[in-house]
């Protein structure tokens, strides 16, 4: 018997197929190893290969025989071929689709995606209040999540496909479930990209900066780009199927959100949380502003290496490790450094060495002098030098290096800035004063040379900081900006997790959330653009003389307020003098994205004001993202919610997986495998994939390189595949702590999947007929045959298997669940063998047969619905109703709970479990020796006991039915006649199919033995290949890998052969 629990363990993996509809012969339920999981993905692949071979295959035959017939021919084939099936019923936007119109014979994803959105937003299914606008959330219960708020500026990309199809697949789920349902949309503002993309379209357009139009007219500018393109994220969110309530939709600048801004600063910084302190943040000579650490890429190199650089004609070298001397003060002695950075040296205020180094033990106390520049400078000890690295000396340039700035501040040494904002060296720094900051590296580079004091330079692997915005390097600055004291609400965030308030799944990413918070710094969140949130803090002059002067970097003459007049009545409380006594001036910069993003879960509901929605949707219940932004938004709401609202702003927290290509390479433009999914979704040619391209600033290198990439991957570019695929895929392959390596053709499968689920419906309405009316419930009638009772079954795991599923975010376990109820189970095993009842007199059987195919229809599509939304409501508005009562849509009808379907039956699963073996053993040698389904051999079932035999003599008529056989016999003691090819089913069962009258031994066996030899060759070459002393140096890893693999299915090819020769051979 099969094994009941493997069955219940199978995991996805085992990725679509076009096989038959309800009425063809496909593949049978089986339980699959993780290696013949495997072997069936690699045949999908080749699946969707071979049929884009056929289809190109069909378009040249079809060319050819156009050259041979008349002109009105040809014209009838070129139409034939441009037929694409569309939905044409007039129907306005908003009103309900027609499905009383006939079923198109083939799936279309353009035909069934068609209108359904606009009529579920203008029925309000996905609003909270739909049909309860009370929302009583204490009878049903609350699922609130907010959307990852994408850049205004951008285009979805796979990753923020893959975003919305899990969000939106738990949010609909939770909906079936009765709860009171919000998913809320909205946009972020993108600052440093808004600004970026404006500035340059400016420039393209009217040959200006925004220096040009001054501050006021360049914000109108952006305003007037977003009204204009803005909307076009939230129209690629609707094509994704993503349920969101839109009225609700918010933008990171919308007058409340603002308000909110303003409010959390002030708070916070009355708190003492935000501050105003000198130091080094991330530069961007070419954006001329700081950036967060999120946008900073970080470019590792192997050696020297020539980078472009913004504003550069040449390239500039990095990589490279350059010693120098620092000649002793009063003395021949020198000490020598390195670093990588020579022009850096402008700024040394210091040269340190470890206490206990006793190289230098004689030069403590005791000073270098600057050769370029008239600087004396101490020698400091400093236990963070290493002594084993170099030297074991280290040049300090407290201003420009985040090492050396705590150096200088231990040390008290002087911060000298030599690089101004706009990336030039400073008129303190004498013959370099002016230059840009990497012209005066090589000028550095050849005074040192010239003074003799050049001490060689060496490769140095290093990565360099590039601002993934500008593309310019980064450069490590002192500025006075705004900080916020990451302390205390660190320590908190720490705190909820450990303490298990808040849940983070899957559990491995705590350890990064404690490494991030336990180690997190003050967060910079002042930036120099001009597009943002403007810093609600105004800078005190004080028209008074017992007041003295304030400077910029003092704290204490910084006032934060809603507006002027609130900052200038607090100046005024502050220091003591009359309202008109104060002069104010706002800080020009505006704060970090992320600052405004951190209050997203409360802000969009016009916090602070008590709103309702903020009493009854915060605080939230589910933060599903991606890991990547886990401290930098995630850890930062959690934060800012506890600090300002007093509570978490949700209670757990899901991470899903990054996409990677089919390659495992991480989504690069210069690799050309960033796809947008609308791509996927309507299919695209390469040439197309090449002209968008052009839209990524690439250089003509990566340019080409991009385009080869594309070529490799998809020499045909991308197929239709329909959003309900592309769903299904990213869902079904997201595994918790995995990475997905997602081929786009593997989503061509899953619309295969889709044809299949069209083609059963269309079989199972014919067979259920015009004027089939379902019984008011599932009850079943207790006349139910062996395989209604089976399916039923097979229909109770895959509901109790969705349900845990989504409880523990495991979305393979219910992906494989569905997928293999429907394929396997449902099309490919149960439809095949309801067609005798169907088609046959007995009426009361048919009844009951049609009750149970239209449960598992009902029940199937609805447990689909949440991962494939289209397809799902398309099919379901086509099936009867058990009741007038019945919601109209299936997004606001019951998911199927376990409670309701209690027809679990192990015994008889493992009873069918081993009647498709014997059936599958069947068609292989049917497959393998060409025997049509028109020819009908004897199968003997031979048994090793009696109580085995019993079993299947009970079902010898379904087992002639599934395998078109002749005669079914059952025996245990007496051998079956000669001229069968026999297989092995089980330890206690064995097939003989008889096989000797429908084929030529002699001539299978020279073909087989042909087929051989020619295996034996291509064995023989890789091994050859494989033997040579140099092939694990040279050949490449993935090519080793490739290779080890066909071997071993080159040599289990062969062993097949051998025993089917062999039993050729006993044949004759």
């Amino acid at each position: 018997m099969a094994d009941s629990s493997a069955s219940e363990k199978n995991p996805q993996g085992s990725g679509p197929k076009e096989g038959a509809s309800g009425d063809g012969e496909g593949e049978l339920p089986k339980v699959k190893s993780e290696k013949e999981l495997q072997k069936e993905q690699k045949r999908l692949e080749k699946l969707a290969k071979f049929e884009e071979k056929k289809r190109k295959k069909a378009e040249t035959d079809a060319q050819k025989k156009a050259k041979v017939e008349t002109e009105g021919e040809k014209k009838k084939v070129e139409k034939k071929e441009k037929k694409v099936i569309k939905y044409e019923v007039p129907t306005k936007a908003g009103e309900k689709k027609d499905t009383k119109c006939a079923m198109p014979e083939a799936y279309s994803p353009g035909y069934v995606e068609a209108a359904w959105y606009d009529w579920w937003v203008e029925q309000g299914f996905f609003k909270p209040e739909y049909n309860d606008p009370g929302m009583d959330t204490e009878k049903r219960g609350l699922f609130m999540m907010v959307i990852p708020p994408p850049n205004v500026t951008g285009s979805l990309h796979l990753g923020h496909a893959l975003t919305n199809a899990v969000e939106d697949c738990i949010t609909r789920w939770h909906r079936m479930n009765g709860k009171v349902t919000l998913w809320n949309p909205g946009c972020d503002h993108a600052g440093i990209a808004t600004q970026v993309v404006v500035e340059k379209k400016l420039w393209r357009e009217q040959k200006k900066t925004r220096h040009d139009l001054g501050r006021e007219q360049f914000v109108k500018e952006i305003w007037n780009w977003k009204n204009e393109k803005g909307d076009r994220i939230y129209h690629q969110l609707k094509t994704l199927g993503g349920s969101y309530d839109w009225d609700r939709a918010c933008f990171t600048m919308d007058d409340k959100l603002c308000e909110a801004v303003k409010e959390a600063f002030i708070r916070l910084h009355e708190k003492g949380l935000i501050y105003r302190s000198v130091r080094l943040v991330n530069w961007s000579c070419t954006l001329n502003s700081a950036i967060s650490d999120i946008e900073v890429d970080k470019k590792e190199l192997d050696g020297p290496t020539y980078l472009p650089v913004p504003g550069y004609k040449d390239k500039v070298e990095f990589g490279s490790l350059i010693s120098f001397a620092y000649p002793v003060e009063d003395s021949k002695d020198e000490i020598i450094v390195a670093t990588t950075r020579i022009e850096t040296m402008l700024g040394d205020t210091a040269v340190a060495v470890h206490p206990n180094d006793e190289r230098y033990k004689q030069f403590h106390g005791k000073f270098v002098k600057h050769p370029l520049i008239d600087r004396r400078m101490p020698i400091v000890c400093d236990e963070f030098v290493d002594m084993t690295f170099g030297t074991g000396a280290v040049k300090i340039t407290p201003a420009h290096d985040h090492n050396d700035y705590e150096v200088g501040v231990r040390h008290s040494l002087p911060f000298l800035t030599i690089i101004d904002d706009k990336g030039f060296i400073t008129s303190d720094c004498g013959e370099f004063a002016g230059m840009k900051r990497f012209d005066a590296r090589k000028a550095v580079l050849k005074a040192l040379k010239d003074k003799g004091l050049d001490r060689g330079k060496e490769n140095n692997p290093m990565v360099v900081p590039i601002c993934s915005r500008s593309k310019d390097v980064i450069e490590p600055l002192l500025k006075p900006q705004w900080y916020v004291d990451m302390k205390e609400m660190a320590d908190n965030a720490c705190k909820v997790v450990r303490e298990e308030k808040l849940k983070i799944v899957p559990d491995s990413h705590k350890k990064t959330w404690f490494n991030w918070l336990e180690n997190s710094r003050d967060w910079c969140i002042s930036r120099q653009l001009w597009w943002g949130h403007r810093i609600p803090a105004f800078f005190a002059v004080i028209d008074d003389p017992s007041v003295p002067p304030g400077r910029d970097t003092d704290g204490e003459y910084w006032i934060t307020g809603r507006d002027i007049e609130e900052a200038r009545k607090k100046a005024a409380e502050k220091f003591k003098v009359a309202p008109e006594k104060v002069k104010l001036e706002q800080d020009p910069d505006v704060l970090d994205t992320w600052f405004s993003s951190a209050l997203f879960p409360f802000s969009i509901f016009g916090w602070p004001e008590k709103t309702p929605d903020l009493k009854k949707f915060y605080p939230g219940t589910l933060l599903e993202t991606g890991h990547d932004i886990l401290f930098f938004w995630v850890a930062r709401m959690v934060m800012f919610g506890t600090a300002l609202m007093g509570e978490l702003p949700f209670t757990e927290v899901f991470l899903h997986a990054m996409i990677r290509d089919a390659h495992g390479r991480k989504m690069s433009k210069s690799l050309g495998n960033v796809i947008d999914p609308l791509d996927v979704i309507n299919g695209i040619s390469l040439e197309e994939l090449h002209n968008r391209l052009k839209d990524g600033n690439l250089e003509d290198k990566e340019l080409k390189k991009a385009k080869e990439g594309q070529k490799q991957d998809y020499p045909n570019g991308i197929p239709e595949c329909g959003t309900d695929a592309l769903r299904f895929a990213l869902i079904a392959y997201t595994s918790q702590g995995r990475d997905i390596n997602l081929d786009v053709l593997r989503v061509q499968g899953y619309r295969f999947f889709c044809n299949k689920l069209w083609n059963a419906t269309r079989f199972a309405l014919i067979a259920l007929g015009e004027n089939f009316k379902p019984k008011p419930t599932s009850q079943l009638s207790d006349s139910e045959n062996e395989m209604e009772l089976w399916i039923l079954s097979r229909l109770s795991y895959a509901v109790d298997t969705c349900k845990t599923g989504f409880e523990k975010y495991d979305f393979q376990l219910a992906t494989s669940a569905i997928y293999n109820f429907w394929l396997y189970e449902l099309c490919d095993w149960y439809l095949e063998n309801i067609k005798p009842i169907i088609y046959g007199s007995d009426a009361e059987a048919k009844v009951v047969c049609q009750d149970v195919l239209y449960t598992c229809l009902d029940v199937g599509l609805r447990l689909l619905h949440p991962f494939m939304p289209f397809v799902t409501e398309e099919l379901y508005q086509r099936l009867p109703r058990r009741s007038d009562s019945v919601p109209p849509s299936i997004c606001v009808t019951p998911y199927p709970v376990p409670q309701d379907f209690p027809w679990r039956n192990i015994k008889l699963e493992e009873e069918v479990d081993f009647i498709v073996k014997i059936v599958k053993s069947v068609r292989s040698v049917r497959g393998d020796y060409n025997i049509t389904n028109k020819q009908k051999p004897e199968l003997y079932v031979r048994c090793s006991d009696e109580e085995t035999a019993t079993l299947l003599r009970t079902h010898t008529d379904l087992i002639q039915v599934t395998t078109l056989a002749g005669e079914v016999k059952v025996m245990v003691d007496e051998a079956p006649p000669k001229g069968c090819a026999v297989q092995t089913v089980s330890a206690k069962c064995e097939t003989h199919f008889m096989i000797k009258d429908f084929i030529d031994i002699d001539k299978e066996v020279v073909k087989l033995t042909g087929k051989k030899e020619r295996l034996q060759g291509q064995l023989k070459k890789i091994e050859d290949a494989m033997k040579k002393d140099d092939y694990t140096t040279k050949v490449p890893a993935d090519v080793q890998e490739q290779n080890t693999s066909k071997q071993s299915e080159l040599s289990q090819e062969i062993e097949t052969l051998a025993v089917a020769m062999e039993m050729l051979s006993t044949m004759k």
